[in-house]
């Protein structure tokens, strides 16, 4: 992804659930943060409750593969977390792409 890196720590998923907003769909949570710097950072947690580990990766794929798509049209800026939500475990790459622009447009960070 061109303008984005990975939260991978522990730490930084929490700093983004606690002092970030959240919003939500059907499908998925989104927990945003400003950063302060030219990039957007992004985390993906898809729980156990959702499924074996190849659900939750191939579930973990879509969500990326949907956001690289996308990534253009993203403001930067922002460290952003992605959970997955169970009604996601049965769910294509069309539902889950339409609920990632959904959550964007919501919080303002999609521009068309």
């Amino acid at each position: 992804m061109k303008f984005t890196d990975s939260l991978k720590k522990n730490y930084q998923f929490r700093i983004v659930y606690n002092k970030g907003i959240s919003s939500a769909n059907r499908l998925l949570v989104m927990y945003l943060l400003k950063n302060g710097k030219d990039i957007n950072r992004l985390g993906i947690s898809v729980s156990k409750k959702v499924g074996n580990s190849v659900k939750r990766n191939r579930i973990t794929r879509l969500i990326r593969e949907s956001y690289r798509l996308i990534e253009d049209n993203i403001d930067r800026g922002w460290d952003i977390v992605i959970i997955a939500r169970l009604p996601c475990n049965g769910s294509n790459f069309k539902e889950i792409s339409d609920a990632l622009i959904h959550l964007l447009k919501k919080n303002n960070l999609y521009i068309a």
